[in-house]
């Protein structure tokens, strides 16, 4: 995964420490000049000018305007494969700062600009939030998953009940998203393969309504957790947007989880900002990471929402969900 950013990276890296290494040495001049100056100490003028010489065969200094010219491959490199503009900015500021008008190794150019996007990679990710250890503090623990039709978010609360399963706790599944019978069904599939009760009302019927039944079978039931599908709402449909807020309204979630695709790059991004200025989402989970040769949404998602990535997707078996880690990314990025 990720192995077309991996492979751009890795490319734009080696270019701009060629053009480091390539890069007039403008300090040099001054230095130069200084050293015409007359010095009423000589022996301490010597060993500046020593310094100096030494300084320029071992070391680049780079202008700000050289900066910009050579951070432009990167720069593209990153949008090629979906990165946001937030993140491309906040890595150039970062490597910016570490590398404009410093003396820099030649031979450490490459290195120092790795470690940099390592720690800027590393700081755009919230921390993660323990969801097995939230859902103690309630009973029932009320959980509302949104995002967009084919982001694979009736799959997830599968996965999710299965992990549930594991851990020991017991939960129901309930079928809002009353505009497709298909998913109705769907849920209903995975529910009797997993043994987990599906509540559903008919199709067309009021989401809220079905999600507020949800809610008292497991107060009855005495069960640990309520995992409610929604219909897959475009984020740029204002009418379902408006009806999402209801739900919300009606069930009081404990938990707002955004389902996107991490393949579709920016176009996740721009989801997860809509779902969260309209209901406040309180994580993410993404889903075909396995098959994400960008890498454009992990890298860009948690930075721009504020919001944790809880989950990964990894595959269609019920097993397939992982819990998430930015190790995971910079791994995957070789860095």
């Amino acid at each position: 995964m990720f192995k077309s950013l991996r492979e751009k990276l890795k490319n734009a890296v080696s270019k701009i420490t060629k053009q480091v290494e390539e890069t007039p040495e403008e300090i040099v001049e001054k230095s130069v000049e200084e050293e015409k100056k007359p010095s009423e100490e000589p022996v301490k003028e010597k060993k500046k000018i020593s310094k100096v010489i030494k300084e320029k065969i071992t070391t680049k200094r780079i202008s700000d305007k050289k900066f910009d010219d050579i951070f432009w491959d990167l720069e593209i490199a990153l949008l090629e494969n979906n990165v946001s503009v937030e993140v491309i900015d906040k890595i150039k500021s970062d490597l910016k700062e570490k590398i404009v008008d410093k003396p820099i190794e030649r031979k450490k150019v490459g290195n120092i600009i790795l470690d940099s996007l390592k720690e800027t990679i590393d700081d755009l990710f919230i921390e993660n939030i323990d969801i097995l250890k939230k859902i103690e503090s309630k009973k029932p623990f009320v959980i509302l998953f949104v995002g967009i039709n084919g982001s694979g978010k009736t799959t997830t609360i599968a996965k999710i009940a299965n992990l549930l399963k594991e851990k020991n706790m017991t939960s129901v599944m309930v079928a809002a998203d009353t505009w497709r019978a298909a998913a109705i069904q769907q849920l209903e599939e995975h529910g009797k393969k997993l043994g987990v009760k599906v509540i559903k009302h008919d199709y067309g019927a009021d989401p809220a309504a079905v999600a507020f039944d949800g809610i008292k079978h497991a107060e009855s039931k005495n069960l640990d957790v309520v995992l409610i599908d929604t219909a897959g709402r475009m984020h740029s449909n204002v009418n379902l947007q408006e009806e999402m807020k209801k739900i919300v309204r009606v069930a009081n979630p404990d938990m707002k989880i955004f389902v996107g695709e991490s393949i579709t790059g920016n176009d996740a991004v721009n989801q997860a900002q809509k779902f969260d200025d309209s209901i406040d989402i309180d994580g993410i989970i993404l889903t075909k990471f396995d098959v994400d040769d960008k890498g454009g949404a992990p890298l860009s998602i948690s930075y721009v929402t504020k919001k944790p990535i809880l989950f990964i997707g990894k595959g269609q078996n019920y097993s397939d969900l992982k819990i998430f880690d930015k190790k995971d990314v910079l791994d995957n990025l070789g860095i």
